[in-house]
């Protein structure tokens, strides 16, 4: 299949079209100018320069396509001003998608967020029961800018979806971790710091933790098997951790200690608060976010079964996944001596 990826440096986009190419198709990647392209070294794909709210540019590239990838998302916990990541993440996929549409794309997979499922609720036992694709969020759950316009972004897609019956799959990956973390992304900063001995202490929380490897698998599943109009968790079903448990893997797969200091929430807050304060008058991103802190609130537990079931979606053990993102930044200059 000819294929068009937006989002192809990301972390997950570069994945993705690893992927793609290893199983022969062939593959269009939408970059920005200057775009940190180390994640996709090695594979063979055409580069299109442009942004995703160039309509024209769009449509343009995307004629000939099979397949259409929107990957791409403004992904920050914390920002001067907002406006920017709504007009990509709700205007740009408003404009992909549609691009992709009238080119004339049969099968667009829309890559969202976990953030837009139902949060698990406490049971009577005092357990969380993991969520998944039936349990609905509410907009008032969204405790930030990221999580709001990745779902008012969803909506865009499935309105498209119902009133100009343009072939969309959605696919809501849980917490990708593995090799090829270039910036690195919340999560993999999380390794990162790990790794370097700068966790001295941890916010408790809780994340279904997946193998990169497995969410890119996991999009083509989706254009192959995938239903129009329905949403899949790509996620693990072991993968469903406290922040504990993943720092005590962590030392079992590192070596390295883990920290036993758990932070109380009111003080991770208030931390965050002079952060974001700091931040907002030298421009520099802060290294603790109110909204970090809001989701830490919240085991974010999810059932990945539907993907099982209907797509084959790969269950790579999470520990593997550690490891295999430990390996990488170890080797590629990540961990100071």
């Amino acid at each position: 299949m000819k294929c068009f990826v937006t989002g192809a440096s990301g972390f997950i986009g570069s994945n993705l079209v690893h992927e793609l190419v290893a199983r022969g198709h062939r593959v269009k990647a939408l970059l920005r100018p200057g775009a940190d392209e180390r994640g996709l070294f090695g594979a063979k794909y055409e580069r299109v320069t442009g942004d995703i709210l160039d309509r024209k540019l769009l449509q343009a590239e995307m004629e000939g396509c099979d397949w259409c990838f929107h990957v791409a998302a403004s992904y920050q916990l914390w920002m001067r001003n907002y406006r920017p990541m709504y007009q990509a993440n709700v205007e740009g996929t408003r404009a992909v998608l549609e691009a992709a549409g009238r080119a004339g794309c049969r099968r667009i997979v829309y890559t969202s967020t976990v953030g837009c499922i139902g949060l698990p609720r406490r049971q009577p036992d005092g357990s969380f029961k993991p969520t998944n694709e039936l349990d609905l969020a509410k907009e008032e759950q969204m405790s930030n800018d990221y999580k709001r316009s990745k779902f008012q972004a969803e909506r865009v897609a499935m309105t498209l979806f119902h009133q100009a019956g343009l072939p969309i799959i959605i696919v809501n990956p849980s917490a990708p971790v593995g090799p090829g973390d270039v910036k690195p992304t919340p999560t993999g900063q999380i390794i990162v710091d790990f790794l370097n001995h700068r966790l001295p202490a941890y916010l408790e929380t809780g994340l279904n933790w997946v193998h990169v490897r497995d969410v890119a698998v996991g999009h083509i599943l989706a254009a192959e098997k995938g239903r129009f109009g329905e949403r899949y968790i790509l996620g693990n079903q072991a993968g469903n951790w406290s922040m504990k448990d993943t720092l005590t893997r962590l030392e079992k797969i590192t070596g390295i200690r883990a920290t036993k200091l758990k932070i109380p929430y009111w003080f991770a807050y208030r931390v965050a608060e002079v952060s974001e304060m700091m931040a907002f008058f030298t421009g520099k991103a802060p290294r603790a976010t109110l909204a970090g802190v809001r989701m830490a609130k919240y085991k974010m537990w999810f059932d990945p079964g539907k993907a099982i079931r209907e797509l084959g979606l790969p269950q790579t053990p999470p520990e593997q996944a550690f490891a295999d993102a430990v390996n990488w930044f170890r080797a590629n200059g990540y961990v100071k001596k």
